[in-house]
């Protein structure tokens, strides 16, 4: 029987294969947006069976993997079967238990909390589980999360460095003349040294006694997703502080500048994992440009209806709270960046959020309430600043329609 690692690669390159073939069609869509002769009828009809055939593979491959999976569980002897503790079994139960166990001040509880420090010596409070932070994240990317565009990298320890290689760095090999040949040793690569330093990020709630009366799925409920919204908050703003570190480029001025910004601003390595991002008030003027043909610059995706696209460049929208525009309330400035993100910043998670509860500091006493401190800890840092541009416009002027030539020809 085959590995279930070699089952399991088949499937991952199948489903990899259906993806790129629906980037293909996806991008076929937009072309025929902007001219429907770019296909003919037949290049329609083979990519669709292209995309037929390959989502069958890969659904092959994936009923031939959880066959195999099967079957490898029910030939498991029984000593290799181990049940699940009680630990296990209630682990969210346990955690509900000492959270309530936390807010009421528990003696038991409280020693528990407060006993183990971090790297700064500041108590770590109630470790959120591993499955609850799963759970927190994916309610994370549900809301504008910046997170989901950047390279994300887990790590362990307090402090540490990493070494990049900018696209714009990167050299060929050298052409060897014979079979003989040394390699040369005078091609080492530009290397860039990052260091990241893990920062604690805290905020502080107010919990009802009504909640402690809940279950525990609805305050598990409460707590992903008060804590899902102030790390988005709190990481989009770090991460658009490091936006900040790409070049600049001169203010844009008209239609033909953001298509120069598209087409020659980054290495074209990276053009095709590149998008557009601005504010909601800067996409709202962007909404309003026309190019010479009187279409708006800004498209919506065949695909995806309410997602813009540029040229077949994606336009990632963020709140002006969190992206604010330059200049003056009566002459705004407004932000325009281009590149792919996941180059230009890294976001270090150490992945290890907690809570600390008190009904006596941060004014509980005196209100006779409880509150919650919720502590984060990662660290954003600028990558590759040749990998994203930073772009500004007051307005955009619409692409001036010409017709001259036409009207000459049909004289």
């Amino acid at each position: 029987m085959p590995k279930i690692n070699e089952l399991k690669k088949a499937f991952e390159d199948a489903g990899a294969n259906v993806q790129n073939i629906e980037d293909k069609r996806q991008n076929m869509a937009i072309k025929l947006g902007e001219d429907p002769d770019a296909y003919t009828a037949e290049d329609l009809q083979t990519i669709k069976d292209e995309f037929d055939k390959a989502s069958k593979v890969r659904d092959f491959a994936n009923e031939a993997l959880e066959t195999a999976r099967a079957a490898e569980i029910a030939n498991m002897s029984k000593e290799d079967i181990k049940p699940l503790d009680n630990k296990g079994k209630n682990l969210k139960d346990e955690f509900v238990k000492n959270f309530k166990g936390m807010i009421k001040g528990d003696p038991k509880v409280m020693n528990l909390v407060t006993s183990s420090t971090d790297e700064s010596g500041n108590a770590v409070g109630l470790t959120i589980p591993q499955d609850i932070q799963t759970a927190i994240h994916t309610l994370v990317r549900q809301y504008d999360s910046l997170q989901q565009y950047v390279n994300h990298e887990a790590v362990t320890t307090q402090t540490g460095s990493r070494v990049y290689e900018k696209w714009t760095d990167v050299t060929p090999l050298a052409d060897l003349d014979d079979e003989t040949a040394t390699i040369g040793d005078n091609d080492d690569p530009e290397l860039t040294l990052i260091k990241y330093a893990i920062h604690r990020y805290s905020g502080i709630t107010t919990v009802t006694n009504s909640l402690i009366k809940d279950t525990a799925d609805n305050i598990l409920a409460w707590l992903s997703s008060w804590i899902a919204k102030k790390t988005v908050v709190t990481r989009n703003a770090k991460i658009i502080a490091a936006m900040n570190a790409a070049p600049t480029k001169p203010t844009l001025a008209k239609f033909d500048d953001i298509i120069d910004m598209i087409n020659t601003s980054v290495d074209p390595a990276i053009k095709q994992t590149s998008f557009l991002l601005t504010n909601t008030s800067g996409c709202n003027e962007l909404c309003k440009v026309k190019d010479a043909m009187g279409r708006y610059l800004l498209q919506p995706d065949p695909t995806q209806p309410d997602q813009m696209l540029v040229r077949g460049k994606k336009v990632i929208m963020v709140a002006d709270k969190w992206l604010p525009n330059a200049g003056t309330a009566a002459a705004p400035v407004y932000p325009l960046y281009y590149g792919d993100l996941s180059q230009a910043v890294t976001l270090y998670d150490r992945e290890n959020m907690s809570l600390l509860a008190t009904n006596i500091g941060a004014g509980a006493f005196e209100k006779d309430q409880y509150k919650i401190r919720v502590i984060d800890r990662f660290d954003v840092e600028a990558t590759d600043s040749d990998a994203f541009v930073a772009g500004s416009f007051n307005a955009i002027a619409d692409q001036p329609a010409n017709f001259a030539a036409s009207a000459t020809t049909n004289g």
